[in-house]
């Protein structure tokens, strides 16, 4: 464990990430967010060095794990030019984290193996109880060196290996990701217009979840949102905002392979309203306020 770590976002994944690794007797070196603030919090529980700069990160650390917001962030952080993690990344690895689109992480290996480094994607199928815990679902894309490389740390991320999986060459997780995502999104979606359906109908919400658990009707959104979308309970794990963006992602991909998505087309409206009615910041279990009646009224 002679690796030092350091971390590019530090929000609820990226904090959680940290004081996991800190836990297995890593070194977690150098932590760098634009809320500065997270990132001092962090520093003072489990010691490291908040950095000023993201070449500051890569210079204390063997391993850098980035779990950004977006494409945008993304291509910040591995910018070619000025302030960036490549500075001076010869010999360092990067792990990135983040729901993107699947050509900015082929982009970013590109750029981290013109500075001398690796960079290998680590996509999470999981959330925040989890990145605590140690028991992230995670598909990984890259060299395959740097796979293996990393191992250890994936591994102790990732239940000892247990939900760990290597995909293939870099983009291919990021790829799998969007459709784990755009499947979820439109469970999410569905469920919360059967459960509106059934409120009006003046139905029993507790026993038509039942119902729906032991049928067809299940899913695995049933079990974690189901009576959230119920008791109108969207403490955010998986923002309705994110889960816009990440529908998104599969709908480019779908417009690139000439597929025609019109569910996925269907939830991501729904998402953006969400935003647009700034219902942005709650739990994608939040979609139940746009299909309950009276819950939610439209702004002008």
């Amino acid at each position: 464990m002679a690796e030092r770590i350091g971390f590019v976002g530090v929000g609820r994944m990226g904090a959680n990430m940290a004081r996991r690794l800190k836990e297995c007797g890593y070194s977690v070196a150098a932590f760098y967010d634009v809320n500065r603030a997270a990132a001092e919090s962090l520093a003072q529980e489990i010691g490291g060095e908040v950095c000023a700069t993201l070449a500051r990160v890569t210079e204390l650390s063997d391993v850098v794990i980035t779990v950004v917001t977006d494409d945008k962030a993304m291509r910040k952080i591995f910018a070619p030019r000025g302030d960036s993690l490549l500075v001076n990344a010869r010999g360092k690895i990067f792990i990135n984290c983040a729901t993107i689109s699947p050509d900015v992480h082929v982009e970013v290996e590109k750029l981290a193996r013109r500075a001398k480094a690796q960079a290998l994607e680590a996509c999470m199928a999981s959330s925040i109880t989890q990145a605590r815990q140690g028991t992230l679902y995670l598909m990984c894309a890259g060299e395959e060196s740097a796979f293996k490389k990393l191992k250890p740390i994936l591994e102790k991320l990732s239940d000892g290996g247990k939900l760990l999986r290597y995909i293939g060459a870099a983009g291919k997780a990021a790829q799998v990701k969007a459709l784990v995502n755009m499947v979820m999104n439109i469970n999410t979606a569905g469920l919360a217009e059967g459960l509106a359906l059934g409120n009006a109908l003046g139905l029993d919400l507790a026993m038509l979840r039942e119902v729906f658990s032991q049928t067809g009707a299940n899913s695995r959104v049933l079990q974690t949102d189901g009576e959230d979308m119920q008791n109108r309970e969207h403490s955010c794990f998986f923002s309705a905002a994110h889960a816009a963006k990440d529908s998104g992602i599969a709908l480019n991909l779908a417009k690139q392979k000439k597929i025609d998505a019109p569910l996925a087309a269907a939830t991501k409206k729904q998402f953006d309203r969400m935003v647009k009615e700034k219902l942005g910041e709650l739990d994608k279990s939040g979609i139940a306020e746009l299909t309950f009646k009276g819950r939610h009224r439209k702004r002008r």
